[in-house]
């Protein structure tokens, strides 16, 4: 079967917003080509050098790849305008999106799954929090290692973006064992994972996309998960009657603020509520929206251009 490799490139500060609109399409996941993974040294469990070549990157910014199936698409050159549209309609949100060029090619099935398989290896996100494909090898180095498995042919959230590193280090830091958690935009379930891995005793899985649904479903039961995450469908907090002692939700700052309010509520005394996906110029209006809920902001953390906020509820 023939696919339609929808090409965009963006900037760094787009990549969440331009993945989701991509998936709105219909696509089942996104490859993110950053030439950031360029500097790093990519090693198998087996010894073998993984070498990227310069040429498959971007010289700046970052191309995001979303397939099509060929035969659901009647107008392609209808389909550019559409996302052309909209990723230039960023701007509106406070949001660059860079060079903002879209692109159309006609890829294989076979070309198209061996092409994922390049890109994606096993990341050592911290100490003790390691994410792998399920294709590949890895052996955890202690006892105390956790590793989540994922496989991007769903969704593709590997581990290896700023803002998921964050989100998983504050995680790793505030969750202690015995904690009922919920993941606002859950995506491919890789923060639920994790909170499920770190010892939480429950995990509430939110997202508004039924795919995204599906592919945390899918993951939990990769890594047998299953009597520990739950996912459904949801609307940020609303509707939501759960309480909880940590909330993380990894999704842009304008949509933290939609649902700020809800965390006194959803929150217990004492609960900590976990924040990424927010660039550098937006950190500000969430910490100020945290502290005028009645949040008290514990740290802030930072990596290339991204921020993840850590705030606890009195």
């Amino acid at each position: 079967m023939n696919w339609v490799e929808l090409s965009v490139h963006t900037s760094r500060e787009a990549v969440e917003a331009v993945s989701n609109l991509l998936q709105e399409l219909g696509a089942d996941g996104v490859a993110i080509e950053d030439p950031e993974v360029l500097e790093r040294q990519w090693e198998t469990s087996y010894g073998e050098v993984i070498e990227l070549s310069k040429a498959d990157y971007p010289e700046q910014g970052v191309k995001i790849k979303a397939y099509l199936p060929e035969f659901e698409l009647t107008d392609v050159d209808t389909l550019l305008k559409q996302v052309r549209s909209r990723v230039q309609q960023l701007n509106e949100f406070g949001i660059h999106p860079g060079p903002a060029t879209v692109e159309a090619k006609t890829v294989n099935e076979e070309s198209w799954a061996s092409e994922w398989k390049n890109y994606y290896k096993p990341v050592r996100v911290s100490e003790r929090l390691t994410v792998k494909p399920i294709w590949e090898e890895y052996v955890p180095e202690s006892d105390w290692e956790k590793v989540i498995e994922l496989d991007p042919g769903m969704a593709f959230g590997t581990g290896t973006h700023p803002t998921t590193v964050l989100s998983m280090r504050l995680l790793e830091k505030y969750l202690t064992p015995g904690m009922r958690v919920i993941d606002v935009g859950s995506g491919s379930g890789i923060l639920s994972i994790t909170a499920a891995k770190l010892g939480a005793e429950s995990v509430l899985a939110l997202d508004l996309d039924p795919l995204a649904v599906k592919n945390t479903e899918k993951n939990v039961k990769l890594n047998n998960m299953q009597g520990v995450v739950t996912a459904r469908e949801g609307d940020l907090l609303r509707g939501v009657s759960d309480t909880a002692e940590c909330v993380v939700a990894n999704i842009l700052a304008e949509i933290i603020l939609l649902f700020v309010f809800e965390l006194p509520r959803v929150l217990v005394p004492g609960g900590i509520f976990i924040a990424s996906g927010i660039i550098e110029e937006k950190a500000d209006q969430v910490i100020q929206s945290l502290q005028e809920f009645g949040l008290e902001v514990l740290e802030t953390i930072h990596h290339e251009g991204w921020v993840a906020i850590a705030a606890k509820k009195w």
